[in-house]
């Protein structure tokens, strides 16, 4: 069998230094110790490497290739998401290498690095581990490293990390969700969904806490589930167990409308119904929303303009322009028929 072909990180390895040191070594870029220098053509001349001419030559060229890595595009958000990114870098004359670790972080460390590899102009990383409250240190310098030679632009903003964030009002929309649920008399609101550190789902967390707090309502720490992930069948496990309270909630927010679809069912099994036992409000607002029965209230974004302000931002910083360290896409709320006023809003 054919050995396999040595790349660039490979050398970087060996040599103890970082990728972008070896490019410029490859380069001829006088900003490179000797010391360092050295150790680099050390192991050049070990693994017999010789650089791909066409990445060779494109490292100091435009290339007109974004990168993107999009969390996991088996859901509804991200491949809406990722359609809107496809479109606007087109439309910018920009290719749109994509990617999706489908939400494993080993996975996601790799497609950045490789993507980092193919000469992009700028990268987007949407959702996934620059979601995360907390990363790790190694992770955190990958960041760091590569976007000091190639703009990254998140979704979410690690602690540590430099690159700029293009987010969606997470605190707003969750405010919107529980003013309409208030507003219908409800003071039984479940929460569930989504995982604890995660960047989006808790900055909802605290918002929702808030809200309650406002209007005079307990806190109960048994309305609010954390999932396994974000789709239909953690959405109907949290729903199965919720259901086994005698207490029950007149009203559950979903932590996406992927989530909402598996509340549902667990709701229909129970011989219950939406709106009529249990109000039903989730957030995405992706064509998941429209199409479940009854269609479910949600709260979402203008999908056209998320993506072209991640893109924009990218080109811009590819250019060299300064560009704002954090842009917050607005939200607002689609009303449909899962939501009503609560039956029992005058019972204590």
């Amino acid at each position: 069998m054919a050995r396999e072909r040595t790349n660039i990180y490979e050398i970087a390895r060996e040599a103890g230094v970082s990728v972008s040191t070896v490019s410029r070594v490859l380069t001829g870029n006088a900003r490179v110790s000797a010391e360092k220098r050295e150790r680099v053509e050390e192991a050049i001349r070990r693994f017999s490497y010789r650089p791909n001419a066409l990445a060779q030559g494109l490292s100091t060229a435009r290339t007109s290739l974004l990168g993107a890595l999009f969390a996991d595009i088996s859901g509804p958000f991200y491949a809406t998401i990722a359609m809107h990114c496809g479109r606007a870098a087109y439309e910018r004359g920009y290719m749109l290498l994509m990617l999706s670790p489908q939400s494993d972080g080993e996975m996601e460390k790799k497609q950045l690095e490789k993507l980092y590899e193919q000469n992009p102009e700028a990268i987007l990383l949407v959702g996934g581990l620059s979601d995360r409250v907390t990363g790790s240190e190694e992770y955190v310098e990958m960041i760091n490293r590569i976007n000091a030679t190639v703009p990254i632009i998140s979704t979410g903003k690690l602690p540590g990390a430099d690159n700029a964030q293009v987010c969606l009002d997470e605190s707003g929309s969750m405010e919107l969700a529980m003013n309409r649920l208030l507003s219908l008399g409800h003071r039984k609101i479940a929460l569930i969904g989504g995982w604890k550190d995660a960047k989006s789902t808790l900055e909802k967390r605290i918002r929702y806490r808030t809200m309650l707090s406002l209007a005079g309502i307990p806190y109960r720490e048994d309305y609010v589930y954390e999932s396994e992930g974000y789709d239909d069948i953690s959405g109907y496990r949290c729903m199965k167990e919720l259901l086994k309270k005698e207490d029950l909630p007149t009203a559950v927010i979903a932590i996406n409308d992927h989530t909402a679809s598996g509340i549902l069912r667990a709701i229909y099994e129970a011989g219950m119904h939406v709106p009529e036992d249990i109000s039903l409000i989730s957030f995405d607002n992706t064509y998941m929303s429209n199409a479940l029965t009854p269609p479910v209230t949600s709260v979402g974004c203008d999908y056209a303009l998320f993506g072209r302000t991640l893109v924009d931002t990218a080109v811009r910083a590819a250019a060299g322009e300064s560009v704002p360290p954090v842009q917050t896409v607005p939200v607002t709320l689609t009303e449909r028929k899962s939501c009503r006023r609560c039956p029992c809003e005058n019972r204590p």
